[in-house]
């Protein structure tokens, strides 16, 4: 009786406590709200004291207060039940709560132990995970807890088996209890994995059921028994067997229907992998298959298969560097090793003694000792050369996984360009092959925009090159800075640029380095430790990227290293060098500007050299950013230039043919037009920029100025004065105007006028561009055509009265390099002068189709640039970047697809664009085939996302139908709409539309498609539209095109003729 009482009173706190806790409304009165709190807080410090003393009555032996020793039903319900209420608290899985926890899970296992209750907990844990979702983890612990620490192992296969008798269709109405199941069994396997092997097979039933989260919990099931138990060199037959047999039915769910199963299946054999429980013969298959699932449609798939890879790559078992060219070499040498010869009859024969003195017993001994030993030679050679299969087998399925994870850096999706960063990283340390190009390729997302992308990939660089090793100060320095200098040979400008980006982010919370790097590097550049060219070159850069103030204060050595009586020796040691100087300014400062006077030895320097053309256009930035009256200097050199090259033509008054053949002269004079667009482009860029700053900022000075000599009397009527222009919105626009328009009118009529230097040249360069067959020289041609878009960027006039020679260039030049160079012009000039090039838009997206790779590539990169910012509008020309989405350049198509998630993310940018997309494309005078035609539309389809953009493209579609002439562009539109994701409203709208396409349906190419749309929309169909996809059943078998009219009978025409609630 006084068990009875004290769980019928612990019931009632318990629903008392629930049911406070719940309350949303708060209590009247503070009196009143105290007390039932402080009622609250003495029942749950008294909770646990309750089930302690029950736990202390039943362990004593109190069967004999029952007839025949039998402890009776009612009493074990009694106690169980009031336990299986405090279970029911919502707040019983908290870490608060651990102490009652355990406590409950205590007094219950012995109930299963001591008083039969075993069959009992079955079936209530079972409740509990029908109706109580968050109890899925205690129940779990409570499971392991009885299976192991009191002894009842039976319960496992009980628990398991009532979960594998649940059939589809109950798993269907459970709701929230099927999430419960799944949750429950991933925990119990990680607890008890032995006691489920046993009873694993009434689970495996579930992978072919339509729950995805039963077969996530299996598949979970399946991975912690791979990897706790069923692992290791010493497994029985039986245990290889039930190995093989989990890993075959993971394998298969790789691929299943469910992209959460399919996720959750990569991750599971990446724990396999990490945990080395994958068996080697199965390597490369899992390899092959998790490469596959990179190209899956799911982010989250993509992502554990990046995962899946980085482990094989970081776990690999052949060696400690993947390669595949390593690896033949190795097997070729194996190949060569003196394989026992097999020996024919005749030489048998030939080989035995005619007599021997030896005894016969020892001679059959020696020869089985003989062959023996060949045969174990024999079978260590094929375990060999087997090995050398597998591991180059293996090396292969990595490379081919670099080249797709690479254009994955580009991704919208930040976690999957976070995986794919952290792939690169394992890749390059594993010493993989071509695994720095994905290192060298993610080095531009250190400017994205998206924080987390930014900063996996300074993460990344820190991992690989600046986390120097060393016992010293000193030694971590010559580490660092030779990990950088590996990095910067044969890197591209664009490359050093963001290195710049990351290296100084580096030294800024890396001061303590600073010092001993700055030294080390100072040591490879003057030649104190003996070093090559290249790391010379990398060591000046780098110099300027560590401590710009450093390269300042050391201008003089800088010369005379890299720009003194040596620089014949390394030219390109000169350009760094030049580089690293011009940068040492910040021209975005509000202060004086740095420069230095005319007559600075640095500029002595650059212009005394004959031969400085080869850092031209660095050594022209360099004046113009760093020297007083940069144009004075640069016109005398235009000067000197332009007097050297006469004088070598007429000399002796005419071109001396023995000193100088026709092609050094037109190399000379492509260096001197090349001067002249340098000199034009950097002059005006010194206008628009360093003039226009230094305006603003005297301007700035002046103003200051005045308001100080202001008395208060000026500045309180000053002060009303501005209040009107604010509220008119001229507050310093008039000023900056005014100072805009000034470097406008140098531009237009100063720079090109008659006593400007660079108009001398304009005449010049128009003749050698619009004469290709004179100057056919490749050099010249393409220098002058670079000059001459450079001059047509100072002013409209200029751009306008040559515009037509530049795209005649552009389209008729036989020179790939011309063609580029003018594409990247045009770019230029539609950013300065867009209405004078908007009329010759076409001609730009004709580039696309170039026969030559690099001027496509070209072409796609700066039209890209110019429609995301844009500068240029979208047009129904867009159709022939979609073409590039198929070119044979894996880097164009790349291009292509990144253009356009970047346009998806403008709103209705791609859906606007769609249907002169398709009509262009089909067009039957384009040609193309019918499996590209549907290839570039499934990547086009897969934008439309929104449910008003799908109904308004079937009406749109479907209207087309009436305008279109042939069968193939009817097949086209029907692809189209099978391509998007059909809703209801998109299908009462194809309906409504049902007059524009019926007369097509005889058309096989049509029929098709419209009818994939009903087997689409089944899947997600509601109860009426169901009884129209039955009578589709039952019309299945196709009709001749004769016999297939617009009838009841045909289920198609039934279904888009008569609606869903036919």
């Amino acid at each position: 009786m006084s068990v009875f009482l004290l769980c019928k009173l612990t019931e009632n706190l318990e629903s008392d406590s629930c049911r406070e806790s719940i309350v949303t409304a708060p209590s009247k009165g503070r009196k009143k709200e105290k007390a039932s709190g402080k009622g609250l807080q003495q029942w749950d410090s008294e909770r646990e004291t309750v089930l302690q003393c029950l736990t202390q009555l039943l362990q004593l032996d109190i069967r004999s207060l029952w007839n025949l020793s039998l402890v009776e039903e009612e009493f074990v319900s009694c106690v169980t039940f009031c336990c299986y209420k405090l279970l029911e608290n919502p707040t019983i899985g908290h870490m608060k709560n651990k102490p009652t926890r355990d406590a409950i899970i205590h007094v219950l296992g012995v109930m299963v132990k001591k008083y039969n209750h075993m069959l009992g907990a079955c079936v209530k844990v079972i409740q509990l995970l029908q109706h109580f979702e968050q109890l899925s983890s205690v129940c779990a612990q409570a499971v392991s807890a009885w299976s192991s620490e009191y002894g009842v192992k039976a319960i496992v296969g009980e628990i398991m088996r009532e979960i594998g008798q649940k059939t589809s269709d109950e798993l269907a109405r459970e709701g929230s209890g099927v999430k419960a199941f799944s949750s429950f069994l991933s925990e119990l396997s990680t607890l008890v994995p032995e006691a489920m092997i046993p009873n694993i097979s009434v689970l495996l039933t579930h992978l072919e059921g339509e729950s995805a989260s039963m077969r996530v919990a299996v598949c979970e099931v399946l991975g912690e028994v791979l990897v706790r138990v069923l692992s290791g060199d010493k497994l029985d037959d039986s245990g290889r067997a039930d190995r093989d047999r989990f890993l075959d039915t993971l394998q298969e769910h790789i691929h299943d229907a469910h992209s959460h199963v399919r996720a959750r299946v990569l991750q599971v054999y990446s724990r396999i992998v990490n945990s080395k429980a994958l068996p080697l013969c199965r390597y490369t298959e899992v390899m092959e298959l998790a490469v596959g699932r990179l190209g899956d449609k799911s982010v989250l798939v993509c992502k554990s298969a990046i995962q899946l890879l980085a482990a094989f790559i970081a776990h690999n078992p052949y060696s400690c560097k993947v390669n595949s060219k390593h690896v033949l070499i190795c097997f070729f040498r194996s190949s060569d090793c003196n394989f026992l010869p097999v020996q024919g009859p005749e030489e048998n024969q030939a080989s035995e003694p005619v007599a021997s003195d030896q005894p016969p017993t020892p001679q059959k001994e020696g020869g089985k000792a003989a062959d023996e030993g060949k045969e174990n030679e024999l079978k260590k050679q094929e375990m060999l050369v087997q090995y050398l299969k597998d591991t180059e087998s293996f090396a292969l399925q990595v490379e081919r996984a670099i080249a797709v994870i690479n254009n994955m850096l580009y991704w919208k999706t930040t976690t999957v360009v976070q995986e794919a960063v952290q792939f690169c990283v394992t890749a390059r340390e594993f010493s993989v092959a071509d695994s720095v190009c994905g290192v060298r390729k993610m080095l531009p997302l250190v400017w994205s925009t998206d924080a987390a992308v930014k900063d996996a990939v300074v993460q990344a660089y820190r991992r690989l090159y600046l986390n120097p090793q060393g016992d010293s100060t000193r030694a971590k320095a010559q580490t660092l800075v030779e990990s950088l200098s590996e990095l910067m040979v044969d890197a591209s400008l664009g490359t050093i640029q963001c290195l710049e980006e990351i290296v100084q982010e580096f030294f800024s919370n890396e001061n303590a380095l600073q010092a001993s790097v700055v030294q080390v590097l100072w040591e490879r550049f003057s030649g104190k430790r003996e070093t090559s060219a290249l790391h010379k070159r990398a060591a000046v850069l780098l110099l300027g990227m560590a401590a710009r103030e450093v390269v300042l204060s050391n201008l003089d050595t800088l010369c005379s290293v890299a720009l003194g009586e040596k620089v014949t020796e390394d030219y390109l040691l000169a350009r760094d060098t030049v580089i690293t100087i011009t940068n040492i300014t910040d021209h975005q400062s509000k202060g004086v500007p740095f420069r230095l006077p005319v007559d600075h030895h640095l500029f002595r320097v650059v212009l005394s050299d004959p031969h400085w053309q080869t850092f031209m256009e660095q050594a022209i930035r360099l004046i113009y950013f760093l020297a007083e009256s940069p144009d004075k200097l640069c016109a005398r050199l235009l000067q000197r230039s332009a007097r050297l090259l006469l004088e070598q033509v007429t000399e002796g008054g005419e071109p001396n043919q023995s000193q100088m053949s026709e092609g050094s002269q037109d190399s000379d004079l492509a260096q001197l037009l090349s001067l002249c667009g340098a000199v034009a482009f950097w002059q005006v860029s010194h206008l628009e920029r360093s003039v226009s700053t230094e305006l603003r900022r005297r301007r700035g000075e002046k103003e200051e100025k005045e308001e100080k000599e202001k008395g208060p009397v000026g500045k309180n009527k000053d002060a009303n004065d501005s209040c009107v222009e604010e509220e008119l919105g001229l507050t310093g626009a008039s000023a900056e105007d005014t100072e805009a328009e000034f470097i406008r009118k140098i531009c237009e009529t100063e720079l090109l006028a008659d006593g400007n230097m660079l108009s001398v040249f304009l005449p010049l360069l128009v003749k050698v561009c619009s004469s290709p067959g004179r100057y056919s020289h490749t050099q010249l041609t393409t220098a002058a055509c670079l000059a001459l878009s450079q001059y047509m960027m100072i002013s409209p006039t200029v751009c306008k009265d040559n515009i037509r020679l530049l795209f005649t260039v552009l389209e008729k030049s036989s020179l790939p390099v011309v063609r580029a160079n003018t594409i990247i012009a045009l770019g230029d000039l539609t950013v300065r002068f867009p209405n004078i090039l908007e009329p010759w838009t076409p001609n730009l997206y004709a580039r696309l189709c170039d026969e030559n790779a690099s001027v496509r590539l070209t072409a796609i990169t700066v039209l890209t640039q110019l429609v995301l910012k844009d500068v240029m509008k979208v047009k129904g020309q867009v159709s022939e970047v979609a073409v590039l989405l198929l070119d044979p350049e894996p880097h164009i198509t790349s291009l292509a697809l990144n253009f356009f998630n970047e346009l998806s993310a403008k709103d209705n940018a791609i859906y606007n664009l769609l249907p002169d997309i398709i009509s262009r494309l089909s067009d039957p005078e384009r040609g193309m085939k019918e499996e590209d035609f549907n290839t570039i539309m499934k990547q086009l389809f897969s934008y439309i996302t929104k449910e008003r953009q799908t109904e308004s493209l079937v009406e749109k579609l479907c209207q087309r139908f009436r305008t279109a002439k042939t069968e193939r562009q009817w097949a086209d539109l029907a692809v189209s709409l099978s391509l998007l994701s059909m809703c209801e409203r998109g299908f009462k709208k194809l309906q409504e539309c049902w007059d524009c396409y019926s007369d097509k349906l005889a058309e096989d190419a049509v029929y098709q498609p419209l009818l994939s749309i009903m087997a689409k929309l089944r899947r997600r169909a509601k109860p009426q539209f169901k009884n129209v996809e039955n009578e589709d059943e039952k019309a299945q078998t196709p009709l001749p095109k004769s016999a297939r009219r617009p009838t009841r009978g045909n289920s198609l025409t039934y279904a888009f003729s008569h609606g869903l609630s036919a």
